[in-house]
C-alpha cells in the first residue's frame, strides 16, 4: 500500500499521486523566510503523458507516495499501432500504445528484453537498458585527412535512428547507443 509522507520528504526520484495523476520528482527547492511559512517547489514528470511541470506545496502538505510494478519482457513486433511484449516465463503478451513509446521505439530491435512498469494493472511504460547495441545500414566512407576536431559523419541504424559517429565506424559495424541521449558510446564487439 502507498505511504503518506508531508512533501518535504520528497527528493528526485520519488513518485507520488495528486489529483489522480501520478508523478517522479526531478528536482526539488525549499523556501524559507521569517515571515512565512515554508514554499517547497517541485519539478515532476507526469508518468501517464510525460509533461514536466513545476509544482508549489506548503511546508507541512502531505502526498501519497506509490510504488511501480516491473516486470521483464520481450519486445516481440509493433502491429502498426501498437508495440507487443511477451513475459518469456508466462507467454503473457501486453500491447503498448507506439504514442507513448515514441522515443524508445527508436531502440527497440525484435526479442530485447526490456523492463515493462506497472502501477496497479495500468502500463506505465517501458525501461530500456542504458546502451543498446545496433548495426549499422548505412554511413558515408571516411575521407583521408579529415581528422581535425573529432569529425563525425551520420549513420543510420538498423530501427531507422540516425545518429553522429567517428569516422572509423564503417557499414555493417554494431556500435553501442545510449538509451538517455541518443548518442554514439562506443563500438561494438562484433
Amino acid at each position: 500500500m502507498a505511504d503518506i509522507i508531508i512533501c518535504n520528504d520528497l527528493g528526485p526520484g520519488k513518485m507520488f499521486t495528486v489529483d489522480n495523476n501520478i508523478y517522479t520528482v526531478i528536482d526539488i527547492e525549499h523556501n524559507k523566510t521569517a515571515m512565512r511559512q515554508m514554499v517547497v517547489k517541485v519539478k515532476v514528470k507526469n508518468l501517464r503523458s510525460g509533461a514536466v511541470t513545476d509544482m508549489s506545496f506548503t511546508g507541512g502538505d502531505k502526498v501519497q507516495l506509490i510504488y511501480l510494478d516491473k516486470k521483464k519482457m520481450s519486445y516481440l513486433y509493433d502491429d502498426g499501432d501498437f508495440s507487443v511484449f511477451m513475459d518469456t516465463a508466462t507467454y503473457e503478451q501486453v500491447s503498448i500504445p507506439d504514442e507513448r513509446l515514441k522515443w524508445e521505439k527508436q531502440f527497440l530491435k525484435d526479442e530485447q528484453e526490456v523492463t515493462v512498469t506497472y502501477y496497479g494493472s495500468e502500463i506505465i511504460g517501458i525501461e530500456l537498458p542504458v546502451k543498446v547495441a545496433l548495426k549499422i545500414v548505412h554511413t558515408d566512407d571516411a575521407v583521408r585527412g579529415d581528422t581535425i576536431n573529432k569529425p563525425q559523419k551520420d549513420a543510420t541504424l538498423e530501427t531507422g535512428l540516425v545518429i553522429k559517429v567517428p569516422m572509423f565506424i564503417k557499414n555493417g559495424e554494431t556500435v553501442y547507443v545510449r538509451t538517455d541521449t541518443g548518442e554514439y558510446d562506443s563500438r561494438a564487439n562484433n
